[in-house]
């Protein structure tokens, strides 16, 4: 044994053998936590526990309750996942990892004949467990790029050999089990035998690779029958197919082939017909709807879409009366508090619902009301003579996050309500197997816009991230599928422009802020997009919200 020693974060200072990887060290110095390593935190960056001890701060091991340790096992169970399907189906059979159904895997199986029936997923499931059981490796194989684009090629996997072509390094990884090799992005766990709980059930059109719960890695991740976010995934397949943008390295073909101004306008064009529809809906009900309530997350592009969306009533004949529902906070004195005694301004409760709902009903009813306004110095409700009334065929647009929540409209007839959900439902991914999270690219969008518009560092944006994140969870997923129809405001071509507004800001984050985590993540997940100026898109678009230049008031 070395003289070196390191910190284990609660466990205190422990010796290094010379040469030890963090796997070994963690079993011989770790026990009974209730959950299993996964990876290792070294000061603000992520590092494998197949690696070897290098780092000489304080270390944390990190499971499946940590962010990281989710993306860990996700990916590990990923290639799990295609290594057994290949097994069992051959290397000729394209398995796609699509989107998350409620922090499940939704996949698909695309040779235009084999159907992801229960026999076949039994099948796929059990030799998923039998490579469990042999616990074989994941080795970490470094090689040359234009080595590692023959595996994928022979492999059948052309949308990956196709991206490694935009890697800038000569030397790339790639993780091999057994004979089998593939590309992921991330990190792995040391070997097959780490990923101990999952399961594959049929789900649409394909079949969801189930993960652990967070808070007991017991039992596995619910899922439901969400109808309309399927829909939504559905629709943007199709989209996808009729721009010829499956994956990133479609995006980068099509830029480096100077036809990315063309790609804008089609996607545009397809978001202003998607608008158009949903006016269209409201208008064929015009004698009933009187409230139009859009609610989403953050970053979602609400602002600009409720403005569009006016634009294309007015089309209809009909004239929208933009009502904030931030004007219905109570007095701060009232408002609610978190857990760490501070304003809960997300919580339902921070709204009048009492008085929302005497308003709303009154303008429905064709009297003329005095509006409130929220004056957030103060802390505390004015009127200042803003007065509405509807006229025939006048209509009430309120955007807020609470929007397709029951309890704030509790006392408006449902025929009289029309719910919106909007988000980046959708994202373009990797390539098959490599999805991008929807959280990172709204990330991204919020970075980009919290700096241009709000004087926020990147750092600053990453660092409330996650109170963000736990209050869309709380106040407005559980809701979504109760909207009357979903938008899915992801450009498929977003991720090139916003690179050169994202990519100083994250440089700007070094090793030692523990922001860096994210920002590295981002930083590689960019990098490998070709970037391009925003003079294509148009100011009205969804994108200007972010970026700057919006026709609109964003």
């Amino acid at each position: 044994m070395s003289e070196n020693k390191i910190n284990i974060k609660n466990y205190g200072e422990t010796e290094v053998f010379d040469g030890e990887s963090y796997e070994s060290l963690y079993k011989r110095t770790v026990k009974n936590t209730g959950f299993e390593a996964l990876g290792v935190k070294c000061g603000n960056t992520i590092c494998e526990l197949a690696d070897k001890v290098s780092y000489n701060g304080e270390i944390e091991f990190i499971d499946i309750t940590h962010n990281e340790g989710v993306r860990i096992y996700c990916a590990s169970a990923s290639l799990l996942l295609i290594k057994a399907c290949q097994d069992i189906m051959g290397k000729d059979v394209p398995v796609f990892i699509e989107n998350t159904i409620n922090n499940n895997y939704y996949c698909e199986i695309r040779d235009g004949k084999t159907e992801a029936e229960t026999e076949l997923l039994e099948k796929i499931e059990k030799r998923m467990k039998d490579l469990v059981e042999a616990d074989i490796p994941f080795e970490k194989v470094y090689m040359k790029k234009d080595d590692a684009i023959d595996i994928c090629n022979a492999l059948g996997h052309f949308d990956k050999s196709r991206l490694l072509r935009y890697v800038r390094y000569s030397t790339i990884y790639m993780y091999k089990i057994d004979d089998f090799y593939d590309y992921f992005y991330g990190s792995m766990v040391p070997s097959s035998g780490y990923i101990k709980k999952f399961a594959l059930v049929k789900y649409s059109n394909g079949f969801l690779l189930q993960f652990p719960s967070v808070e007991n890695s017991d039992i596995l991740q619910s899922y439901d029958n969400f109808d309309k976010i399927s829909q939504v995934f559905i629709e943007q397949l199709e989209w996808c197919k009729l721009m010829k943008v499956n994956h990133i390295a479609d995006l980068n073909d099509i830029i480096s082939k100077g036809h990315f101004e063309e790609l804008v306008r089609i996607n545009e064009a397809l978001h202003e017909k998607k608008i158009a529809q949903i006016a269209d809906m409201i208008a064929e009900k015009r004698d009933k709807i009187k409230l139009v309530l859009i609610a989403g997350p953050s970053s979602s592009g609400k602002t600009t879409f409720a403005q569009r969306l006016c634009v294309q009533l007015r089309v209809n004949g009909i004239t929208p009366h933009v009502i904030g529902m931030d004007d219905f906070f109570v007095n701060r004195d009232e408002t609610p508090l978190d857990d760490e005694g501070k304003p809960d301004y997300e919580n339902i409760n921070a709204l009048d619902i009492t008085l929302f709902n005497n308003v709303m009903n009154s303008l429905i009813k064709g009297e003329e009301v005095n509006m409130p306004s929220y004056n957030f110095i103060t802390g505390k409700k004015e009127y200042n003579g803003r007065k509405i009334k509807l006229n025939e065929g006048d209509i009430i647009v309120c955007e807020g996050i609470h929007g397709l929540n029951d309890r704030l409209t509790k006392l408006i007839p449902h025929e009289n309500k029309f719910k919106i959900f909007i988000s980046a439902l959708t994202q373009l991914n990797i390539d098959a197997h490599n999805r991008v999270s929807t959280t990172d690219s709204r990330l991204i969008r919020r970075i980009v816009r919290d700096y241009h518009f709000r004087g926020n560092s990147a750092a600053k944006t990453i660092e409330s991230w996650p109170s963000v994140r736990r209050g869309e969870v709380k106040n407005i997923f559980p809701y979504q599928e109760k909207a009357d129809v979903m938008f899915n405001s992801t450009t498929i071509y977003e991720l090139c422009v916003l690179k050169s507004h994202i990519e100083p800001l994250l440089f700007g984050i070094d090793k030692s802020m523990p922001e860096y985590i994210t920002a590295r993540r981002l930083l590689k997940l960019i990098d490998i997009v070709l970037g391009v100026d925003g003079c294509s898109v148009p100011n009205n678009s969804i994108i200007r919200e972010f970026i700057g230049g919006s026709v609109f008031k964003v």
